[in-house]
């Protein structure tokens, strides 16, 4: 076929690069390892979190942002310590990202059709310091739609592109290599693939049934991250992070295998950050799998108690919804219980209701099919925990729940291979904290970081509960939560500068290369530094595939 450019992986960044280039009148490859099935990649699966700077939805709920106070959190998160080297073209990314979601972002995706929920969600609440990490104020604003709302224009986009011969979709075609002449990138090689209708999401056959090779004028790579590959996962866990979990579950479909990353580093390229990944420690098994080892994480509001394999409260800032990474060090770093691979929420029956949200496009069903009545009747007017929560809650392996304390230490034990957990320790640390709700004031500072919440009202109307007694048997049953943790981001990669053109070794660009999504760190091979504000995920995929797509227009001219 005769193609300007060939993309490398039809998940959100490389739709988006694809949109912009066709949209330019350039021919497009696009070439993917999975069936057609699975267009927009992982992002299809996300909650549709994104992030936004002093949006008209903050300051509805009257929340005061701003630039300066967005690039604050920012940096105090990312910690850039190798700003002459891998974070040379990271932070430079950082500062740009943070720009466009104080300005142009919110209205470039209400140009696609992308429209945002009225609430506002606090998401990473941080570690507890004015300059460290965490989002000081109310960003992640979710999608109508979920993250399935956030590709589909892309998707359509892509479609309309291949009736109008712009674009054609290679599908089950594998990429093995990167053909470069005279150092410019000027094609691809790989692997046919054999047919395979396996349903989105679904592991597909890696059965070859033939060889492929495409030349074009310039090559862009957005083929994901690692997150389904665990060994590549413990290969590069670093040590400040302790000793990677012996068991894990997947929070991202098999095919999230980060096979280009070795690709493009055998072609020339410079890899970056690869000891920055972001994993969540609140995730359970999904009574309902559709890929192998299928994890869902517990978006979880600030009031559940947490616990570690032994039965000891967390310290602070390890608290629900404050410091992913931060609890992700204690857990595996603290020398008697790294050998465990598992912790604790216990919580009442009224804080499930109000408090939990499950991540994913196919765990909040009214959102994603953008019905407004359902999301009120659910999550606003309605009794109980929302369906997919009582699911869980029903049918989940990691959940008991019990009437007394007594009862549901004994179920929780029975989901360990040996009882850890001394049901007199837990009372005495759960009395303890229920003997702060009596007042508006207290010292612990988990009830405080509740009612700070409960003082924004985003939070107060449907995320935070009423501050109660967890063993007041009328806020009861009690519930019990293992909680593993549930790989996700590869935070470093493929080096790219503000053009999202990949970097060689020598740090300058590979003509013709390029490099977008979470392949490249989201931009910059890591704009996140060490840590995520969440919501930028996507965010990242969308801006780092805008770069991408514009600039190799701009070259293929």
């Amino acid at each position: 076929m005769d193609a300007d450019v060939i993309v490398v992986g039809a998940g959100l960044a490389g739709l988006v690069a694809a949109h912009e280039l066709t949209s330019r009148g350039r021919r497009v490859a696009l070439v993917d390892q999975e069936n057609a099935a699975n267009l927009g990649g992982q992002a299809f699966w996300s909650f549709g979190g994104l992030f936004l700077v002093d949006s008209p939805e903050q300051r509805r709920l009257g929340v005061k942002d701003s630039l300066d106070l967005a690039w604050n959190d920012w940096q105090g998160s990312a910690g850039f310590d190798r700003l002459d080297d891998e974070d040379s073209w990271a932070v430079r990314w950082a500062r740009a990202y943070v720009e466009f979601a104080a300005g142009e972002k919110r209205v470039w995706l209400e140009g696609h059709g992308i429209k945002l929920l009225p609430t506002v969600g606090w998401a990473e609440r941080g570690d507890l310091r004015a300059d460290g990490h965490g989002n000081s104020v109310p960003r992640f604003h979710i999608a109508w739609g979920t993250g399935t709302g956030v590709v589909e224009p892309f998707v359509r986009y892509a479609r309309q592109a291949a009736r109008d011969g712009l674009l054609t979709f290679l599908h089950r075609h594998r990429v093995d290599e990167l053909v470069l002449e005279q150092g410019a990138a000027r094609g691809v090689r790989g692997t046919v693939l054999a047919p395979d209708d396996a349903p989105r999401g679904v592991a597909a056959s890696r059965g070859a049934v033939g060889t492929f090779e495409l030349p074009a004028q310039a090559v862009i790579v957005p083929s994901g991250g690692t997150g389904a590959a665990h060994d590549v996962v413990r290969r590069h866990w670093p040590a400040r992070l302790g000793t990677p979990p012996a068991r894990m579950v997947t929070g991202v479909p098999a095919y999230v295998d980060g096979r280009m990353l070795d690709i493009s580093a055998r072609a020339g390229v410079r890899l970056v950050n690869r000891d920055r990944m972001w994993h969540y420690t609140e995730g359970v098994r999904n009574w309902d799998p559709v890929w192998p080892g299928h994890g869902i994480r517990i978006l979880p509001g600030p009031s559940s108690m947490w616990f570690d394999a032994l039965g000891r409260r967390l310290p602070d800032p390890c608290l629900p919804g404050y410091d992913t990474l931060g609890t992700l060090r204690h857990l595996r770093t603290t020398e008697d219980i790294a050998g465990y691979d598992h912790s604790w929420f216990v919580l009442s029956r009224r804080i499930v209701e109000k408090e939990f949200a499950l991540s994913g496009s196919e765990q909040n069903p009214d959102i994603t099919a953008k019905d407004r009545r359902a999301v009120l009747r659910d999550r606003v007017l309605g009794k109980g925990a929302p369906g997919p929560v009582q699911a869980f809650l029903d049918r989940g392996a990691d959940f008991v729940v019990a009437d007394t304390l007594e009862w549901l230490v004994e179920k929780m034990n029975g989901l360990t291979d040996e009882p850890l957990l001394d049901a007199d320790l837990m009372r005495r640390q759960i009395r303890a904290r229920d003997l702060q709700i009596d007042n508006p004031y207290a010292k612990d500072a988990q009830v405080q970081g509740i009612r700070n919440a409960r003082r924004y009202l985003g939070d107060r109307l449907g995320r935070v509960a009423a501050p109660h007694r967890i063993l007041d048997p009328a806020a009861g049953p009690l519930i019990g939560v293992k909680l593993h943790v549930l790989t996700r981001k590869t935070l470093g990669g493929i080096q790219t500068d503000l053009d999202s053109r990949a970097l060689g070794a020598d740090g300058t660009p590979v003509d013709g290369l390029y490099a977008a999504g979470e392949v490249a760190g989201f931009g910059g091979g890591g704009v996140h530094g060490y840590n995520a504000l969440e919501g930028t995920f996507l965010g990242g995929c969308l801006f780092s595939g805008r770069a991408a797509g514009r600039a190799a227009a701009q070259q293929t001219a």
